[in-house]
């Protein structure tokens, strides 16, 4: 992990690719003047990392809102997912290619295998593998992998997964698996860092936000950096999209990150990887 510097920092992927290390999700942000907003005001505020799939049904407002923006395309670093529905090599590389022509562009910065559909996720691998190494893709990585699906998928894989983005937040640490992504260079990323929207009933996080005079978002926020996790707040209002990237003039104390470490008791928001059936 760098140093903690602001908006522009960045974590070095095992291939040498900077990765910004705070984004904006654009997930259930809806497709026209809503997520092109919201990715207008993101890269306005200072945001180079956008990150949106298939499934979002957004992909068009995404690569609208980067134009839009004016901030030139090689300075954002975009980030696309296949769907479970495109799994398998032939598939995958199709998927790939409609991505790129919803968003607009000739390459994404990172291409992520969405969920781990038992019996497929190898050769959807292997059509990652192939367009990485045609440079069509800068960095290639999976979601919501577990240790055993990451274990299965590296026993055969030419490249090792260089993002692993997990739902992540203090009910959901999960560390373990960061230990294990660690040791092996992926880079853990986070997912629905505020427990979609749970976080702000939480006293614990009150009683923090208090104590350093910020939101309960920037406290997530600051606590998934300190903890060297790539995070992706989602928002479609603006002083919220600006206010979760204000966490540079504060650190939390060590006793603090320790603290919401300890809030684990391994409950998920979102689907569980080992039993979806979508």
């Amino acid at each position: 992990m760098k140093t903690i510097t602001d908006l522009k920092g960045s974590v070095t992927l095992s291939n040498g690719v900077a990765m910004p290390y705070l984004g904006l999700g654009v997930y259930l942000s809806e497709e026209g003047k809503e997520v092109v907003n919201s990715v207008k005001w993101a890269l306005e505020a200072g945001y180079r990392h956008i990150d949106t799939a298939s499934i979002y049904k957004n992909e068009t407002g995404v690569g609208k809102g980067i134009k839009e923006s004016g901030v030139p395309r090689e300075e954002v670093f975009l980030v696309s997912k296949v769907w479970n529905s495109d799994h398998g090599y032939d598939s995958t590389i199709q998927a790939f290619e409609n991505s790129l022509k919803r968003l607009g562009t000739d390459y994404l910065d990172l291409y992520l295998i969405h969920w781990p559909v038992k019996g497929k996720y190898k050769e959807t691998w292997r059509a990652l593998e192939d367009l990485y190494k045609q440079k069509r893709i800068r960095a290639i990585g999976v979601s919501n992998f577990l240790q055993h699906h990451l274990e299965d998928l590296m026993d055969q894989a030419e490249i090792v997964p260089m993002v692993n983005q997990m739902e992540c937040h203090p009910y959901l640490v999960q560390q373990d698996l960061i230990d294990f992504c660690r040791k092996n260079t992926i880079q853990y990323e986070c997912w629905s860092p505020l427990m979609q929207g749970k976080i702000f009933e939480l006293d614990v996080m009150k009683t923090l936000a208090q104590k350093y005079g910020k939101t309960i978002a920037q406290i997530v926020v600051r606590w998934d950096l300190q903890k060297g996790l790539v995070t992706i707040p989602k928002s479609t209002k603006k002083d919220r999209i600006i206010a979760n990237a204000n966490v540079f003039d504060f650190e939390l104390s060590q006793d603090d990150v320790q603290l919401l470490n300890q809030l684990e008791r391994s409950e998920r928001f979102g689907p569980d990887p080992d039993n979806f059936d979508f």
